[in-house]
């Protein structure tokens, strides 16, 4: 068996049956990865171009034997199975699969795998998730924990509701 890295995704979606396409994701990422645990539903406000619908967001942490640009070319396959289409920068999508951190490496081969990835830190909407299921992970780069990342944030920033999963 091959070795089992630690991965942490975020997922986001604003288009559609929000719920549902975070449910497919899911369905699909087992596939090739072992999902360990779940954050709670962050319900956001849209960031960056504001003049759309608010985003479901959710964190991932599970284990996989996929290299990191393997597990980045499945996440876009994910992406584009779901529905998702090329749109602008920041706008609205069906889905978002993102790479948070794999294991405690840092990866820039440009101009796609950057990990960590490197805007989660201006991010409550990922940070809040990431800190329900992993608040002392250090950052490989910053060496500061998700919760110290997370505390350096205004409190709340776009947070419009959480639930958990399961509801």
């Amino acid at each position: 068996m091959a070795d089992q890295h630690l991965i942490y995704l975020a997922l986001g979606t604003n288009l559609g049956d929000r719920r549902a396409n975070l449910t497919e994701a899911l369905r699909l990422l087992t596939h090739k990865v072992n999902v360990a645990e779940i954050s709670r539903l962050y319900e956001t406000a849209p960031a960056y171009v504001l003049d759309q619908p608010a985003f479901l967001n959710m964190v991932v942490k599970g284990y996989t034997d996929l290299a990191p640009a393997e597990l980045l070319a499945y996440l876009k396959e994910l992406e584009t199975q779901i529905g998702r289409e090329k749109a602008a920068r920041y706008g609205p999508r069906k889905i978002d699969l993102d790479i948070l951190f794999y294991d405690d490496a840092v990866i820039n081969i440009p101009p796609h795998l950057h990990i960590p990835h490197p805007r989660m830190v201006e991010r409550a909407f990922v940070l809040r998730p990431l800190a329900d299921i992993a608040p002392d992970f250090l950052h490989p780069i910053l060496k500061q924990t998700v919760r110290e990342l997370l505390a350096e944030l205004p409190p709340d920033e776009g947070i419009l509701k959480v639930t958990d999963w399961e509801k």
